[in-house]
């Protein structure tokens, strides 16, 4: 019994912990000023600015995810160990590190030739798609993954056997087969797009009314001593959070990172 409670009693302590530190927000901010603060222009920008760019991220990310994920998943081929393990770079590069080799990629000769010729990244709206996307997207690919390992390539096999394309194949049996999985990879780095802060603010700047998402808000409303506004963004972060976790859990299927 002792060896029970003593597990239990750590999971109640983590619990206990996080509690208490969400609750600590509530109990510092008045209901007047929480609303005030939600209420607030700037604060419905960075709410407004993250949904959309954290949505386009994702979409991006899963554009170029899917099918890395099922080559991966599917094929041998030369260099694959390599393709693999690169997409563990944003999991083990501290995201200021990759916000700012962007930078210096911009600072190059063909850098500067895509910012005149093409789309502006540096301190514009499409930075913060370029940051989050350069985030998420190894995440994507390596969840997407985990759920097409799942499925057994006899599936497909057999579907081919009976006169179906490979396109064929993977629509009508791997893709519904997984959804489950995959729509959670999606939720999940949709998640983690809209909490990104360090590749953001180094690659799109904190510029209020322009590229000031929810995580940014909060940093350039605590170093002005805007603690209700702060408490406001933590609070919806948290939320979306949640939210997120339980959306992953009604899929029926928690995906796991191997």
């Amino acid at each position: 019994m002792a060896f029970r409670y003593t597990m239990i009693g750590a999971a109640l302590c983590i619990f206990i912990f996080y509690l208490g530190l969400l609750s600590s927000l509530l109990f510092s901010t008045s209901l007047q000023g929480f609303w005030e603060a939600l209420t607030h222009p700037s604060t419905l920008f960075s709410i407004r600015l993250s949904l959309m760019t954290a949505t386009l991220a994702t979409l991006f990310s899963v554009l170029v995810g899917l099918p890395s994920a099922y080559a991966l998943s599917r094929f041998q081929f030369k260099g694959k160990k390599i393709v693999d393990t690169f997409l563990e770079i944003p999991i083990i590069m501290s995201p200021v590190a990759l916000g700012a080799s962007f930078l210096v990629f911009f600072n190059t000769p063909l850098g500067e030739t895509i910012q005149t010729k093409g789309i502006f990244f540096v301190f514009e709206f499409p930075g913060i798609i370029l940051a989050q996307f350069a985030t998420i997207a190894g995440l994507t690919t390596r969840l997407m993954k985990a759920s097409l390992d799942e499925i057994s390539p006899r599936f497909e096999a057999v579907a081919r056997s009976l006169g179906s394309s490979p396109w064929q194949a993977f629509y009508r049996i791997t893709l519904p087969l997984s959804f489950r999985g995959l729509l959670a990879s999606v939720i999940l780095s949709w998640a983690k797009a809209a909490g990104e802060f360090g590749a953001t603010v180094t690659l799109a700047g904190a510029m209020p009314g322009k590229t000031e998402t929810m995580p940014i808000a909060i940093f350039t409303a605590l170093a002005s001593a805007n603690i209700e506004k702060a408490i406001v963004l933590i609070l919806i972060l948290v939320f979306l959070g949640l939210v997120t976790l339980y959306a992953v859990r009604w899929t029926g299927k928690m995906v796991r990172y191997d």
